[in-house]
């Protein structure tokens, strides 16, 4: 009798725990879907996501193309084969901090409080809010490479090369959203969150995205070098430029992972 006790206390238990974790993984769809619906549906949120990065694309494309010719500019077909990168990572950027902006608001109106008064983790939470902004830096890395292929850019290995830029640019998404997803959680204010956009605006510019590091004037060539956001953009500019193989897909993910780290990966942890 009490091993049959017993065994009908594990068969319960495995049940509850089936569906609290349905409930769980339920909610975080839900959240994604919600907050993806959310961003898409507030221009001044999703305007500068996609119309300053390709305002500055097109600019930078149509003044600096000779740039190319340069000697030791690296071999590119054209000059928006090289910028694409560096304008993914700039949206994706922008990306993270509107998430992180949102969430804080979310904090301020007391909604988040209310979901972390529900029966499941909190962890679940925030993971759906940066499971929503990797989902929207998926929809940003599709938009730029079909924005590319229009406009003369070449991927010279097609669909997986294509498709490995989407999941570095999700993940680098993920990794700029728990910057401001930690910060948001720390200080409850979406006035903070915004306050640190200008400062990893301009260490964009201090790195390699938009201009070679080795072409640029000292000091700036040596912090490009070393600059997080210059691993990233080239993890995700490796398959454009340098064809796709297996050796490729090491490099530029060696590259990007090199750069998660200091962008905030493990903030949220």
């Amino acid at each position: 009798m009490a091993d049959q006790a017993a065994a009908q206390r594990a068969r319960e238990d495995r049940a509850r725990y089936r569906t609290l974790k349905n409930m769980v993984w339920g909610l975080l769809a839900c959240l994604v879907v919600v907050w993806v619906l959310i961003s898409l549906r507030r221009p001044q949120l999703l305007a500068p996501l996609i119309l300053f990065p390709t305002a500055l694309l097109a600019i930078q494309t149509a003044g600096a193309g000779r740039a190319i010719n340069l000697p030791g500019f690296p071999p590119v077909d054209n000059f928006l084969s090289f910028m694409l990168a560096g304008s993914i990572v700039q949206s994706v950027m922008f990306t993270g901090n509107s998430g992180a902006i949102a969430f804080a608001i979310d904090i301020e109106m007391g909604f988040t409080d209310r979901l972390f008064a529900a029966p499941i983790s909190r962890y679940a939470v925030v993971l759906g809010r940066l499971a929503a902004t990797a989902t929207l830096g998926a929809m940003i890395a599709i938009y730029f490479i079909v924005l590319g292929l229009i406009f003369g850019a070449e991927f010279r290995e097609g669909i997986p090369a294509a498709v490995w830029i989407v999941v570095l640019t999700s993940a680098s998404a993920i990794a700029f959203g728990s910057i401001g997803a930690a910060i948001a959680l720390r200080t409850n204010s979406a006035s903070v969150v915004q306050g640190i956009f200008p400062l990893v605006f301009v260490i964009l510019f201090l790195s390699d995205a938009f201009f070679p590091a080795n072409l640029m004037l000292e000091p700036a060539s040596w912090v490009a070098q070393y600059n997080p956001f210059s691993f990233i953009v080239n993890g995700i500019r490796d398959p454009i430029i340098s064809g796709w193989s297996a050796t490729t897909a090491r490099r530029s993910r060696s590259r990007a992972s090199l750069g998660w780290p200091s962008t905030g990966m493990p903030a949220i942890c």
